[in-house]
């Protein structure tokens, strides 16, 4: 009787009743972040009875979060944000359950933790975040709802729904990380303390379509909206062909932060560049990729993993410039970029890997 009141005004809603509620409860979302979008959409998430939610995040509590984070308290500066989000929303909701990962998801918990739920949220605010869960996503055919906000715009889509969906991916619109100063994060731009708020409670609510299949979900759509003037947009997406695939093997070997620091650019090469500089014989080059992947090439001149690139010495001659391959183009440069460190010589990447070499 009690549950019947705490969710009356939902169940009494056109199309919703007793079967999109027992949906809700039935649903696990992880919300990656608990920050300024992550604290609304846990709120509003936890209030509408969604089973299990899984809330994670490594960063402490912190003055200037609290014009914008209003679930936090002046006097809890410095507790782990997870934490102190748990205990309110189980004061809240105690039909919900509450998983904390007080740590920050990275390429080597990702697939492990996002394999326990229907769907992530993005509530991150930096772009490593944003492509390994967009990677791991796609990875694991999980449904990725995406927030972004900076001083006075936000925006929302839903990715990689794969089931009956687009499947546009976040890598589809944005293939690479911007280069460095390109777009100012928050802590260099500033944000208006009601954007946030707004954004993440867009995303709890594409979460509750998604689940119940209630209303038309911002399925490949990107909506922007504008808190000066009041505005929203939509621009509707669609799949970028060019955008490289990943496996789970270079999922898991890729540097995300690295990837997406200033100052690491390593040059790739086309398929084409790469066969004429080896008719001339101008390249040592290097596979690193794991010694079961295949197929086996006879042009490289050494095969030495990721993993074990920093361990063991390699001779290279002199007057080569040397190239790196993976499978897909990613954990060569990497690995290019510890290269780099080692020796004078000009160093490639092949853009694509072998993927886009046998393809050709």
């Amino acid at each position: 009787m009690a549950e019947q009141e705490r969710y009356s005004r939902q169940m009494m809603l056109p199309g919703f009743g007793h079967a999109a509620q027992q949906k809700l409860e039935q649903a696990k979302v992880l919300i990656v972040g608990m920050g300024a979008l992550g604290c609304p959409a846990l709120q509003y998430l936890t209030g509408a009875g969604i089973g299990t939610i899984g809330i994670a995040d490594g960063d402490v509590i912190q003055l200037h979060n609290l014009h914008r984070q209003p679930l936090f308290y002046t006097g809890e500066v410095g507790q782990n944000k997870t934490t102190i989000a748990a205990t309110k929303m189980r004061a809240l909701n105690s039909n919900v359950q509450i998983t904390v990962y007080p740590f920050h998801i990275d390429q080597k918990n990702a697939l492990k933790i996002i394999s326990e739920y229907d769907m992530v949220i993005d509530a991150t605010d930096n772009f490593p975040s944003k492509y390994l869960l967009n990677d791991a996503c796609a990875l694991m055919s999980t449904p990725l709802i995406y927030g972004a906000v900076t001083q006075y715009e936000g925006q929302v889509a839903v990715f990689n729904h794969s089931k009956n969906g687009r499947n546009i991916q976040y890598r589809d619109v944005f293939p690479d990380p911007p280069n460095s100063g390109a777009i100012l994060s928050c802590e260099e731009a500033g944000v208006l303390g009601v954007l946030p708020g707004i954004i993440g409670t867009v995303q709890a609510a594409e979460a509750m379509k998604l689940i119940t299949g209630l209303g038309r979900l911002l399925d490949g759509i990107l909506l922007t909206y504008q808190v000066l003037n009041a505005q929203c947009y939509e621009i509707e997406l669609s799949k970028n062909f060019s955008v490289k695939e990943i496996d789970k093997a270079t999922f898991e070997n890729t540097d995300y932060q690295w990837i997406c620091s200033p100052n690491t650019h390593i040059r790739e090469i086309s398929i084409d560049e790469f066969k004429q500089l080896q008719l001339s014989r101008q390249l040592f080059i290097i596979d690193v990729r794991e010694c079961h992947e295949e197929p086996v090439v006879d042009f490289a001149d050494v095969r030495i993993p990721l993993s074990q690139l920093s361990s063991i010495p390699i001779e290279i001659p002199d007057q080569k410039n040397i190239c790196v391959i993976c499978q897909h183009g990613l954990r060569s440069q990497y690995a290019a970029k510890q290269l780099q460190q080692l020796t004078h010589q000009t160093i490639f990447s092949l853009s694509g890997g072998l993927a886009a070499y046998f393809k050709v």
